[in-house]
């Protein structure tokens, strides 16, 4: 592909191909690019309970490849190779990918952000089934059930007051003796007759056949092990933007990584804009990735319009 693209999409989730979908049905000449498969994390998401339209859930791998599917009936072009490193300087953008180099005249960055792992054993072994890193995605599976939340900052104790509402049982599992969470949440969580703290602890195995029945809990004072058992795990423990492909380029970040945008979604460089988890929003969901992709599209093709007169 030699021809220089209109918008040109990096990631290839819910923001990306929702980008792909308005600029391509606007009539500009849309590349989405994707590492590995369309549909980023939303495809590893195995009931999507609150995304609006799917009274009874959804799974994401499903919705992932309806709307893939919906983006190229539209005409945008999905490229399977990984970007590593962007050019940004000028009115043509340069998109380097493993494999290639390509010319643009906008870019809407849509790389999302990943989970951190808590770091225990058989962690990757039960994502999906019963290994979570979302609680307002698959909380509600957990009715009458027994989960843990790991982690201590605003993110895990949120969680876990969501949790409580659906949950038996519900223990919040955190390395240190204090919380980092506001003091709001705390009063909050401290009313909740079903939740449990365990301190100076961490999980350090995940058991079960199929589905995931129990954990391996470490206390770090008395170095004592005890299995709990739960149906499911909530890892609450940070999550990290992939922007170190965009960081040489210049796009202003975050003192956490993430790309900052207006609520046009333009960055700091004129041509470029951001989408979805990536970029500095207060809730990172599906629908808001969507509605972010559906904005940065319409954003770049006024730019591509008007500013570059095409």
């Amino acid at each position: 592909m030699t021809d220089l693209i209109d918008i040109a999409i990096i990631g290839g989730g819910a923001a990306g191909l929702a980008a792909g979908l308005y600029s391509a049905q606007g009539g500009m000449k849309t590349v989405i690019f994707e590492g590995i498969i369309p549909g980023g994390k939303l495809g590893s998401i195995t009931h999507l309970t609150n995304y609006p339209g799917f009274s009874n859930g959804t799974d994401g791998f499903t919705l992932a490849m309806e709307m893939e599917k919906q983006a190229k009936k539209a005409g945008a072009v999905i490229l399977n190779e990984k970007v590593t490193s962007l050019v940004l300087e000028g009115e043509t953008k340069q998109i380097i990918t493993n494999s290639n180099k390509y010319y643009a005249k906008s870019i809407i960055i849509t790389a999302g952000a990943a989970p951190k792992p808590a770091g225990f054993a058989n962690e990757n072994d039960f994502i999906g089934r019963g290994v979570s890193y979302c609680a307002l995605c698959d909380g509600a599976l957990y009715k009458n059930k027994r989960a843990a939340v790991i982690g201590g900052g605003n993110t895990a104790i949120s969680d876990a007051i969501y949790l409580s509402r659906f949950a038996e049982k519900v223990y919040v599992i955190h390395r240190r003796s204090e919380f980092r969470a506001i003091e709001t949440l705390m009063e909050n969580i401290h009313t909740k007759t079903n939740v449990e703290f365990i301190l100076d602890s961490v999980v350090t195995k995940a058991m079960g056949d199929e589905f995931l029945s129990s954990i391996e809990v470490l206390n770090k004072v008395t170095n004592e092990s005890t299995t709990i058992e739960v149906d499911g795990v909530f890892v609450a423990v940070g999550i990290m933007p992939n922007t170190e492909f965009v960081k040489a380029a210049g796009v202003k970040l975050t003192d956490e990584g993430y790309i900052i945008t207006d609520e046009l979604m333009r960055t700091d460089i004129k041509g470029v804009f951001a989408a979805g988890d990536i970029r500095n929003t207060p809730l990172r969901q599906v629908v808001t990735a969507v509605a972010d992709g559906a904005i940065a599209a319409d954003s770049a093709m006024q730019y591509v319009r008007t500013e570059l007169n095409a």
